[in-house]
């Protein structure tokens, strides 16, 4: 090789190197904690165990969703680290899993989980340290509080605005019905018990029983018997699949023909009418706005199949028909799409940012027409929602989406 083409080759190596340099440059970020140039880590919590664990099939779906997402190279080149632990449905469970995760872990951010005592029991922590809890899965009201709370970030219809439209269409359906109302004893039952009466409004004097349980008592049978005792034609529950499948069989042993609603947190098909017994459930009434995987009204679209393909490779042991999967199906996906567009400036500020600006979105698994959007002086994202009633198989809608902005106001 002669002197000019040696220099040549050098010249030529140094440039490669320096390419190779600004390559890097261009990838490195700014990162906050929890992020770097090939991992996105987060944490969040599930009731894998306890009095609700049916609910930890939205864990799964969380964790299986990331998993899928790392499989088809992460997001913009970085893996995704989901932690994801037992929380047993407890407040203080969920508080010491969650300081781990933030202390211990460093985590980027809370992946939103299900549930509005656990997740109560960690927002002013949370909210002290600056770490996102993003998308979280309760419509309870405290949670919509920007000023006092900014990094607590939920993605639920408000329970009072839904317990508003079911008390609406209870007045459209039985103008002179007798109500009995079964709720249980948290912030969940009270917010919906609230917006009910709101959406009965001068018909609120119908309600002749109002009962509660808490979420430790094994059963609701004999809550049931005296709503129908006290000669109600409208039964209302306000509580957990457990209790709900309860209620929907004690209701059809006692031979009772209610107009019978429940609220839209057990309205599982798998995880609560089937239970209770797809015969019984029939002529329920609740409240819809995700698109349920098995309605063959909704199977043919692509985003559909697209998810009965995930449910098969990656929750394989779950039944499609479980419902308690579609919501953490559809928190992981927007969680996803904020840190997508976070790009390289992954800090905390930054994904709060993106993650209280949404206009316009479609997750994946929600129904067509329902409104998703939110901003940095309103937290609230879902705006409609369709009331349906169970025909056996399948949730079928009844008249037109419910404005859930006008509503409750």
């Amino acid at each position: 090789m002669t002197l000019i083409s040696r220099r040549s080759a050098i010249a030529g190596l140094g440039a490669s190197a320096l390419a190779i340099g600004s390559t890097s440059r261009a990838r490195a970020g700014n990162y906050g904690p929890g992020a770097t140039d090939t991992e996105i880590k987060l944490g969040t919590t599930a009731p894998y165990s306890g009095p609700a664990s049916g609910y930890g099939v939205y864990g799964q779906a969380q964790t299986a969703y990331f998993q899928m997402i790392n499989d088809n190279g992460g997001i913009n080149g970085r893996k995704v680290n989901l932690i994801s632990l037992d929380n047993a449905f407890s407040p203080p469970k969920a508080v010491e899993q969650t300081r781990k995760l933030v202390e211990s872990e460093e985590v980027f951010a809370i992946a939103g989980f299900l549930g509005t005592a656990a997740n109560a029991a960690v927002m002013k922590y949370l909210n002290a340290k600056k770490v996102p809890n993003l998308f979280l899965t309760s419509g309870a009201e405290r949670f919509n509080d920007p000023k006092e709370y900014p990094w607590i970030v939920p993605f639920y219809p408000i329970y009072v605005a839904q317990g508003a439209a079911l008390g609406a269409h209870i007045v459209s359906e039985k103008p002179d019905a007798k109500i009995a109302i079964q709720y249980v004893n948290d912030d969940l039952g009270k917010d919906f018990l609230r917006g009910l009466k709101k959406g009965l409004g001068s018909k609120a004097g119908a309600v002749i029983k109002e009962i509660s349980h808490e979420i430790t008592e094994p059963t609701i049978d004999n809550q049931v018997a005296d709503c129908k005792g006290a000669g109600a034609d409208v039964f209302v529950q306000l509580t957990y699949s457990k209790f709900a499948a309860q209620g929907i069989r004690k209701v059809a042993a006692l031979g009772w023909k209610p107009l019978h609603i429940i609220n839209s947190n057990c309205s599982s098909i798998g995880g609560t009418l089937a239970p209770a017994g797809l015969d019984n459930a029939k002529g329920l009434v609740s409240a819809w706005w995700e698109v349920i995987a098995t309605d063959p009204r909704q199977q043919d679209k692509p985003r559909v199949k697209a998810y009965v393909e995930f449910m098969k490779k990656y929750m394989p042991s779950v039944s499609i028909d479980d419902n308690t999967a579609t919501p953490g199906y559809n928190n992981a996906y927007m969680i996803e799409q904020v840190l997508r567009r976070c790009g390289n400036e992954l800090t905390r500020e930054n994904l709060l940012r993106h993650a209280t600006s949404l206009k316009d979105e479609q997750p994946p698994l929600f129904l067509d027409g329902i409104k998703v959007g939110n901003s940095a002086t309103d937290y609230r994202a879902v705006h409609n929602l369709q009331i349906t009633r169970f025909d056996g198989a399948n949730w079928v809608p009844i008249g037109d989406m419910v404005d859930l902005d006008g509503i409750a106001s």
